[in-house]
């Protein structure tokens, strides 16, 4: 009787561990980075979040005309999120909008505006300092042209669509365009 118990014990870890691997073999290699959360200790694992799913990535600003957009990320988020949709937030200065340090962003983002999808440290988002996520978003549909560029992407890791400022998170084009990748 033990020995049967060994032999499942081990053959639930290696379906556990087939199941890791499957998941970290499916990340995109350009999400294959290590962040912050904002203003946090708190690593984010930009693969293990996102493999396999759809994804929203969006450069944001704290003190920018469309920063009421944090709203509709988070209406979509919580619209979404059980249905795969990842929304990851990625605080930039590149327009010189940003809070004056991670602490304000945060207070902006989750007091304010009552954030509850990722939300990564500061990073560059174009130019030749920027993060590569960045730079392979840049090369795929264009480098952000100003705070909030939405860019989604299909559970594959190819980038959909980039969506400009002056997109509602929440438009029809927005929302149908991430239905169909659901």
């Amino acid at each position: 009787m033990p020995t049967r118990h060994v032999i499942h014990c081990l053959l639930g870890f290696l379906v556990s561990l087939s199941a890791s691997h499957s998941a970290l073999a499916s990340c995109a290699p350009w999400l294959k980075h290590n962040l912050k959360q904002l203003h946090s200790g708190t690593p984010l694992d930009l693969c293990a979040v996102t493999a396999g799913k759809p994804l929203l990535l969006v450069n944001t600003a704290s003190h920018c005309g469309f920063t009421g957009q944090f709203e509709g990320l988070e209406e979509l988020h919580q619209e979404y999120k059980d249905q795969g949709l990842v929304v990851i937030g990625f605080p930039s200065n590149a327009f010189n909008q940003a809070a004056l340090n991670e602490e304000e962003a945060a207070k902006i983002c989750f007091y304010n505006f009552g954030v509850t999808f990722l939300m990564s440290e500061t990073i560059a988002v174009k130019g030749a300092n920027a993060h590569p996520v960045f730079q392979h978003l840049e090369q795929q549909k264009g480098e952000p042209s100003w705070n909030f560029n939405k860019y989604l992407i299909d559970k594959d890791g190819n980038v959909v669509e980039r969506y400009r400022q002056w997109t509602s998170p929440t438009s029809w084009p927005m929302t149908s365009a991430i239905e169909k990748l659901l």
